[in-house]
Formats: C-alpha cells, sequence, structure tokens
C-alpha cells in the first residue's frame, strides 16, 4: 500500500505502520490544571484537524449530491443499523416519565459487550489489534449510562472513532464526504432516536444559551454544504416552509428541523443563540463563527474534555511538529 494511500485526515498525518503497539484509550485530564495539555497534545491537533477537512470537504455540497460509497463506509453504516435496531429491541420500561428510561442502560450494556466484535467486522485482519483500541470510543460515543445523558463530549468521541480508523488507513482521504453524509448523518439518526426513545438528558447542556442541547458538528459541517448556497441565507433557517422543504439536503436544517420537533414555544426563546446566528450575513461567517465556538465551548471546557480518552491512535503526548 503507497504511503499516500495511507494518509489520513490532513496531508501530514500519515497513518501509523501496522506493527504499532495499540492500546486501550485512558483518561487523561483529571483536573483543570491537565486542560493545557490536551491542547497542546498531538490528540487535539490531530482532532481538530480531522474536523477542519471534513468541513472543507463538504463545502457547498447537499445530502443528496452523488460521492464514493467504499466498503469499509458500507460497513459502519451496518454497525450503525445494528445499534438501531438494538433500540427496537429493547423498548422503555415503565418508570416515572420525567427521567431517563433505565431501558437505555440495558441497551448500552449490549453494546459495551458487543463493541469490540461490530468494531472488528469493520477493519481488515491485519489490524485486528487495533480493535480495542478504537471500540472505547464507539463506546462512548452514544451517552452515559449512569447519568442517561447525552451531549457534544459523546458526539466527539464518535469523530474520534472515525478519526481512528482514518489513521490506520480504514478510511480514506477520498472517502470525506461519505464519513460526513453517509456515516455522521446515520449516527445522528440514530442518536435521535435515542434521545427520544429513552429520554436521555443533555449532558451540561447550557439551556438557552447553549447552541443545541445534544449535537454540535453537524452545525458546523452543515453551514459549510450551505457556503455560497444561491438563495439560502441564515436568515432562511428560523422559517419553516425553507426547512421542511430543505432539510433532506442540508444537516443544518435537519437540525433545525429536530429542535422544532422537540421544543415548544417561539423559535427566539428556546434557542436563543441560533436564533442570534440567523442574523449573522454569510453562511461562511457562520461557518468560521461556529468552529470558533466549538473550540471555546466545547473543546476548551473541563467538564466536556475530562471524558476523553487518550491511546496510541490520538495520544497526550505534545505536537511533535
Amino acid at each position: 500500500m503507497a504511503e499516500s494511500e495511507r494518509r489520513a485526515g490532513t496531508s501530514e498525518e500519515v497513518a501509523p505502520p501496522v506493527q504499532q503497539c495499540f492500546m486501550v484509550p485512558k483518561k487523561e485530564i483529571n483536573v483543570v490544571s491537565d486542560m493545557a495539555k490536551w491542547k497542546r497534545s498531538q490528540a487535539y491537533a490531530d482532532y481538530m484537524g480531522f474536523i477542519l477537512t471534513l468541513n472543507e470537504g463538504v463545502r457547498g455540497k447537499k445530502l443528496t449530491c452523488d460521492y464514493k460509497i467504499s466498503e469499509p463506509i458500507e460497513k459502519l453504516v451496518a454497525l450503525l443499523n445494528t445499534l438501531d435496531r438494538w433500540i427496537d429491541e429493547t423498548p422503555p420500561v415503565d418508570q416515572p416519565s420525567r427521567f431517563g428510561n433505565k431501558a437505555f442502560r440495558t441497551w448500552y450494556a449490549k453494546l459495551d459487550q458487543e463493541a469490540e466484535k461490530l468494531v472488528s467486522a469493520v477493519i481488515p485482519k491485519h489490524l485486528a489489534d487495533a480493535a480495542p483500541e478504537v471500540a472505547v470510543y464507539l463506546k462512548e460515543s452514544v451517552g452515559n449510562s449512569t447519568r442517561i445523558d447525552y451531549g457534544t463530549g459523546h458526539e466527539a468521541a464518535f469523530a474520534a472513532f472515525l478519526c481512528c480508523l482514518c489513521k490506520i488507513g480504514v478510511l480514506r482521504v477520498d472517502d470525506q464526504m461519505a464519513i460526513v453524509f453517509k456515516v455522521f448523518n446515520r449516527y445522528l439518526e440514530v442518536m435521535r432516536k435515542l434521545q427520544k426513545t429513552y429520554r436521555m438528558e443533555p449532558a451540561g447542556s447550557q439551556g438557552v444559551w447553549g447552541l443545541d442541547d445534544f449535537q454540535f458538528l453537524p452545525f458546523i459541517w452543515g453551514s459549510s454544504q450551505l457556503i455560497d448556497h444561491p438563495s439560502l441565507e441564515p436568515r432562511h433557517f428560523v422559517d419553516e416552509k425553507v426547512v421542511n422543504e430543505n432539510h433532506k439536503d442540508f444537516m443544518f436544517l435537519e437540525c433545525i428541523l429536530f429542535i422544532t420537533e422537540m421544543k415548544t414555544g417561539p423559535f427566539a426563546e428556546h434557542s436563543n443563540q441560533l436564533w442570534n446566528i440567523s442574523a449573522v450575513p454569510s453562511w461562511s461567517k457562520v461557518n468560521q463563527g461556529l468552529i470558533r465556538m466549538y473550540k471555546a465551548e466545547c473543546l476548551e471546557k473541563f467538564p466536556v474534555i475530562q471524558h476523553f480518552k487518550f491511546g496510541s491512535l490520538l495520544p497526550i503526548q505534545p505536537v511533535t511538529s
């Protein structure tokens, strides 16, 4: 396999040689002062590079456009379909409705047990040793089974899971659009189903002052999709008719649709940050602003990053330039 074929994420990142020592990722951010280690780490640089590479990859493209679908992409979709099927097989239990439903713990226990097997089905035999490391990010990506909550830290774990698959060469540069449109979009559908079915709490939600109770990345990538759109401007996403007519093409509008399904009352009241964003003049400004906000509100917040796990693929060691 040529070196260039193994490049993952950005051009500087080259997938590690196959004889790498994989390890089960562990927690490294234990106190607020550890946040400096995270911001200097190879993991942070690679994670952010991955997010920004995908941001460029989907720029100006619709969800419904044509793109290459490789075998690993199909296998990842099959994995997510399995998680979806397990939700159907694990109905909510009878309990007081204001709490997260305990059936989520049953569903999660199944994932906990099967995660390595699911990941092994996606990666080639010669990379079998990577499965325990990569599977940790999959398990972390669906919410917390004790608190029955879900938030941007869990979403980041799924992006880290995909980033690791790029670093070991399972996903390639030409998979970029499919990573976002096929895999991440399917992940969002499964997470929305989990949130609805088990009434999951938003983890660390800032309520009306946060961007969204559960997700962040689809707003970044979704705003990139809309850059230079001939007619849709940021002010249009608060228009119900525009959302209904275009949500199948644009992730950002799909997110808005889900919010309006889940929340009642005026949009400006339940989603104040998004309402403010609708006043920004262009999608490229929205996109840049959301990237800054993601770093500040998610990646630089101790309550979110304290749960992040570090291994051989996303190491805590400082960046080697």
